[in-house]
C-alpha cells in the first residue's frame, strides 16, 4: 500500500509579474479561508505557510487584530510557519545574509509557536552545496526542494542524505515534479486520472519508502475547499493507495528509519528535470550590484563598527541592524535578487535597496560619531579618526575627506607624531550644508574641504585618531604626474591605444598583455537566461576602439584613466543585418595602490543599445580544467566544460548546461604556478572562455526587454514566467561596477583568494570629527583612548565573516570559515576562552579550534 499524503500549501512570491501590495491583498483574502477552514474543520489537520514569516509580517501590518489566532493555530502545531524570513535564492546571496535570513524567521517563528524545522526551498533556481552545514548550524537536519538535480550526482531516488561541509548533512526530500502537482486537483475521475497517472510514475520511480507526497498548492493559490470529495474520488480510483491529508514532518519521520539511503555530496545546478536558469546571475545588474554592494556594508562596515562601539560601552541597536536585513531579505526572494519580474516591480526591489543603503551609511556614520567623540581631544584641533575593520595589523593607502575652516593644517598621529599626505583635491562647502545653525545666527564664511591621501599602519580590529591642527605651512594641492605607466613594488601597468591594459609582473617579468577588453554579443533571451543568436559573432573591444589614455602617479598610488566609444548594433534587427547604429560609452578607471595586492577596477558604461550581453574579459595565460569560485563560507571547484553539454539535446534537458556560474565575491585560475583571481563588488557571473580556456570572463550587463519567451536556444520549449514586456530592463542607462584583479605566486592551495576579496571589500573608513553637525547630539560620556584594537586573529589564512553582538546575549561573536582545502588553525589574541556557538548563537559543547576546508565556526569574542 502506497501513503499518499497530500500536503496543503500555498507558495507565496510577494511579487513577481505583480507588486506586493497586489499579493498582499490576496494575501488577507486567502489567510481568511485558510484559518477559518483550520478553525471549522477537525478533519483538515494543518497548512503550511511556505516556509517564510515575510508573509505573516505582511499580514500583521494590515490586519493586527488576527496576530492572536495565527499564534493560537501555530501552537496547536495546524497552521505551520517558519524557518525562514523569505523564500531566499542560494546563489548569489551571501552567507551571511542566508544566515540572517534563518535567525530572524526562527526568531519570528518562535514568537507564534514552534517552527517547522524543514529546510524547505521550494522555488530557488539551484542549491548551494554549503546549505547543509548551515542548515545543521541552526539545528535543522531535514530540507524539501525541486530544482537542480540529475543522475549524475549520484542517486536516481528522490530522499538522500546530501552531505555538505565538516560533516555536515541533511535528509532530503525532492519535489521531483515541483511543488504544485497538487494544485487545484479536478474533481472529475477521468481528468484527474489521467492526471495523477503521470505523477505517479514519476513518484514512484524515485522514491524509497512507500510514502510519497502531493503538495496540494501553487504560487498564492487559495485553499482548495472541495479536497475531501477530491481525496474520495482518488481512493476509488487507486484503491492500492491510501491518500490522506498531511504534513512534511509526517514523511521525515518514516525516512529517518531507513538506514540505507543514498549519499550524495556538492551543489545542485543542473537543468536536466527542471529550470535552474545558469544565466539568470546578471540580469538587471543594477539591482544584483547594488545587493552585492549593500551586503559588503552591512558585514564590512557597519556591524564591526558596532562591535567595537558596543565594546567601549555605546548601545549596539539590534532592532536598526535587523531591519536594514530584513529590508534586502525582502530582495532576497528567487524573483526578486533573480530579477525575472515587471519593471513597476524591480522599481520597488531598487527603491528597497535605496532605503537599506541609505539606514546602512547613516548607521555607519552614527557609530563612527559616537566612537569618535569618545577619544580625548587635543586643543584647537579637529579629528580624523581611521578605522581597520579586519582582525589583523594592516598598512593601506587611504583616500579620504576632510572639512575644516582651517587654513592650513598638519595631521598628527595618536602620539602626535606628524604625518605625510597629499592633498590631491580642494572645495568650497557652503556652511548651511555642514550646520544649518550657523547661518541661522549670521556667520557665513566657508569651510574647505579637501581630499586627501596618506599612508597609516591600523591596529586590528580597530582604530587609531589623527589629529588635524593648525599649521604654519600652507597646504598646496599636490600636482599628480603624466607618465607613460603607473607601478608599485609589485608591477607596472599602462593602458593601450585600444582600451586595453598591459600588466608586467615584476617578480617574474611575465607580460599580460591586452587584459581587460569588452565582449558583446545579441541576447535573444529573457530576463531568465541569456539566449544567443544563431550565427552571431562576438563583437571585441580591444578590435573596434580607440581609447583616450591618461596616466597619473601619486605619492601613494597610480590610475589609469580610459574613455572610449564602441559602436554596436542598435537592437537585434541590426545586428542581424551586419549593421552598428549603436553606441555605447566605456570609462575605466585602473588603481594601483602604493602597497597592497589588489589592483582596484571602476567602470562606467553608458548602454545606449538593447538585446545583448556584454563581459569585460581577463586573459590570465593559465590553461585550466577548473575554475575555483567562492559559495557560502566556502571554496567551490567547478569543470570550465561540462561532459552533458554532449547529450542535453538527446536526453531532452530543460535547460542547456553552459558553464556560466555564480560567485560570490571571488574566482580564480590557476596553476602550480601562478594564481589570477578577479574580485567583485557588483557582477557575480562568470564563465571561463577562450581556445585554452584560460580566460575570465565576468558578465557587465544583460539588456533584455521581456520577462519570459518561448524556444530559446539554450531554453527550448515554453516560456519561463509569462511573456511580458520590461522595457526598463533593457537597461538603457549608466551603469556603474567595480573589481578587483590580484596575481599571486603560487597554485590555488598557496594562496587565499578569499583574503584578498575580504581585504578589497573593507577598505580603511574614516570618519572627520569637526566641531559642527546639523545633526546635533548630547556628548557620549563614554571615554575612550585615541588606538583600540578589539582583538587579533594570528593565523590569516582562515577568513573573518562577521563580528557582530549577540541578539540575546550580552556577548560578542565572532563569525570565522575556513576557504582552503587543508586544515587551518583558529588563533585569536585578546580573547578570554574559545566558547562556540551555532549559528543560531546558542552555546555548542564544541572545542575545536581547528577548522576542515570550508568550515565555519562562531565563537565567543569577549575578553
Amino acid at each position: 500500500m502506497k501513503n499518499v499524503h497530500i500536503v496543503p500549501h500555498m507558495h507565496w512570491d510577494r511579487e513577481w509579474y505583480f507588486t506586493t501590495e497586489e499579493s498582499r491583498i490576496l494575501l488577507v483574502n486567502n489567510m481568511s479561508e485558510i484559518m477559518d477552514m483550520l478553525e471549522n474543520n477537525p478533519d483538515y489537520p494543518y497548512y503550511v505557510l511556505d516556509g517564510q514569516t515575510a508573509l505573516l509580517e505582511d499580514y500583521f501590518a494590515v490586519c493586527p487584530e488576527k496576530e492572536e489566532q495565527v499564534r493560537r493555530l501555530v501552537k496547536e502545531g495546524r497552521l505551520i510557519v517558519g524557518p525562514w524570513y523569505s523564500q531566499t535564492d542560494e546563489m548569489v546571496v551571501g552567507g551571511e545574509s542566508i544566515v540572517r535570513n534563518l535567525l530572524y524567521g526562527l526568531k519570528d517563528s518562535k514568537k507564534l509557536g514552534n517552527p517547522m524545522m524543514i529546510g524547505y526551498l521550494p522555488d530557488s533556481f539551484g542549491q548551494s552545496a554549503q546549505l547543509p552545514q548551515i542548515l545543521n548550524g541552526f539545528e535543522i537536519e531535514r530540507v524539501i526542494f525541486w530544482r537542480g538535480v540529475s543522475e549524475r550526482h549520484g542517486t536516481d531516488r528522490t530522499e538522500f542524505y546530501w552531505e555538505g561541509s565538516a560533516g555536515s548533512k541533511v535528509l532530503t526530500q525532492l519535489f521531483p515534479l515541483g511543488y504544485a502537482i497538487g494544485k487545484y486537483l479536478p474533481i472529475e475521475k477521468e481528468p484527474l486520472k489521467e492526471r495523477m497517472d503521470k505523477y505517479f510514475g514519476v513518484l514512484d520511480r524515485g522514491a524509497t519508502t512507500n510514502e510519497e507526497i502531493i503538495p496540494n498548492g501553487h504560487d498564492q493559490m487559495p485553499i482548495q475547499k472541495n479536497i475531501f470529495q477530491v481525496i474520495e474520488n482518488l481512493e476509488e480510483l487507486y484503491p492500492e493507495r491510501k491518500f490522506f491529508l498531511s504534513r512534511y514532518e509526517n514523511v521525515f519521520d518514516i525516512l529517518e528509519k531507513k538506514l540505507d539511503l543514498p549519499r550524495i555530496k556538492g551543489e545542485f545546478i543542473d537543468g536536466k528535470y527542471s529550470r535552474v536558469h545558469r544565466s539568470i546571475f546578471s540580469t538587471r545588474m543594477d539591482i544584483k550590484a547594488a545587493n552585492a554592494r549593500i551586503e559588503s556594508k552591512i558585514t564590512n562596515i557597519l556591524e564591526p563598527l558596532a562591535s567595537i562601539a558596543y565594546s567601549l560601552g555605546h548601545e549596539y541597536h539590534h532592532g536598526l541592524i535587523e531591519g536594514i536585513w530584513k529590508e534586502i531579505m525582502k530582495n532576497h526572494a528567487h524573483d526578486s535578487i533573480g530579477c525575472c519580474c515587471s519593471d513597476k516591480v524591480h522599481f520597488e526591489i531598487m527603491a528597497r535597496f535605496v532605503n537599506a543603503e541609505e539606514r546602512t551609511d547613516r548607521l555607519i556614520e552614527f557609530y563612527q560619531r559616537k566612537i569618535s567623540e569618545g577619544t580625548p581631544d587635543i586643543d584647537n584641533t579637529e579629528k580624523l579618526v581611521v578605522f581597520n575593520l579586519l582582525p589583523y595589523k594592516r598598512r593601506e593607502t587611504l583616500t579620504t575627506s576632510i572639512i575644516t575652516k582651517k587654513e592650513q593644517f598638519k595631521l598628527l598621529d595618536s602620539k602626535e607624531n606628524s604625518l605625510n599626505f597629499d592633498i590631491l583635491k580642494k572645495e568650497i562647502i557652503d556652511p548651511g550644508l555642514i550646520d544649518r545653525q550657523i547661518v541661522h545666527y549670521g556667520n557665513y564664511d566657508p569651510f574647505v574641504k579637501y581630499t586627501i591621501s596618506l599612508e597609516k599602519e591600523l591596529p586590528a580590529m580597530g582604530y587609531e585618531v589623527l589629529y588635524i591642527e593648525e599649521s604654519d605651512s600652507v597646504n598646496s594641492i599636490e600636482k599628480e604626474i603624466a607618465s607613460d605607466f603607473i607601478e608599485n613594488d609589485q608591477f607596472k601597468l599602462w593602458g593601450n591605444p585600444n582600451g586595453t591594459i598591459t600588466l608586467l609582473d615584476k617578480a617574474s617579468n611575465e607580460e599580460f598583455s591586452e587584459i581587460l577588453y569588452l565582449e558583446d554579443v545579441a541576447d535573444d533571451g529573457d530576463e531568465y537566461d541569456f539566449s544567443p543568436l544563431e550565427n552571431d559573432q562576438p563583437i571585441l573591444s580591444k578590435n573596434e576602439v580607440k581609447a583616450t589614455v591618461e596616466h597619473i602617479q601619486n605619492s601613494y598610488s597610480g590610475t589609469v584613466k580610459m574613455t572610449y566609444e564602441w559602436r554596436l548594433p542598435k537592437h537585434l534587427e541590426e545586428r542581424k543585418n551586419g549593421k552598428c547604429s549603436g553606441k555605447i560609452k566605456v570609462n575605466l578607471e585602473v588603481k594601483l595602490p602604493k602597497h597592497g595586492d589588489v589592483i582596484e577596477l571602476a567602470l562606467q558604461v553608458d548602454n545606449r543599445c538593447r538585446d545583448h550581453r556584454t563581459r569585460l574579459i581577463f586573459p590570465t595565460s593559465i590553461e585550466s580544467q577548473f575554475s575555483f569560485a567562492d559559495n557560502q563560507f566556502g571554496t567551490i571547484r567547478r569543470a570550465v566544460n561540462d561532459q552533458a553539454m554532449d547529450v542535453w539535446e538527446k536526453e531532452e534537458w530543460d535547460e542547456r548546461p553552459d558553464t556560466i556560474f555564480p560567485f560570490l565575491t571571488n574566482v580564480s585560475l590557476s596553476n602550480e604556478q601562478r594564481t589570477v583571481s578577479v574580485l567583485t563588488n557588483s557582477s557575480r557571473e562568470y564563465e571561463i572562455v577562450g581556445e585554452k580556456s584560460d580566460c575570465i570572463a565576468i558578465t557587465l550587463f544583460r539588456s533584455i526587454g521581456v520577462l519570459g519567451k518561448e524556444n530559446l536556444v539554450r531554453r527550448p520549449g515554453r516560456p519561463s514566467g509569462i511573456k511580458l514586456a520590461t522595457p526598463d530592463s533593457q537597461m538603457l542607462r549608466d551603469i556603474r561596477l567595480e573589481f578587483g584583479l590580484v596575481v599571486s605566486e603560487g597554485s590555488i592551495d598557496q594562496v587565499i583568494p578569499a583574503k584578498h576579496a575580504k581585504e578589497f571589500l573593507t577598505p580603511f573608513v574614516a570618519y572627520n570629527q569637526m566641531g559642527y553637525n546639523a545633526m546635533k547630539l548630547n556628548k557620549a560620556e563614554i571615554v575612550s583612548s585615541n588606538r583600540f584594537s578589539l582583538f587579533t586573529q594570528k593565523n590569516e589564512q582562515i577568513v573573518l565573516s562577521a563580528v557582530k553582538k549577540a541578539e540575546n546575549d550580552e556577548k560578542l561573536l565572532g563569525r570565522f570559515f575556513n576557504p582552503s582545502q587543508k586544515n587551518e588553525s583558529l588563533q585569536l589574541d585578546g580573547v578570554k576562552s574559545f566558547k562556540f556557538y551555532n549559528l543560531n548563537e546558542e552555546p555548542t559543547n564544541s572545542d575545536k579550534k581547528e577548522l576542515t576546508a570550508n568550515e565555519v565556526v562562531t565563537i565567543d569574542l569577549n575578553k
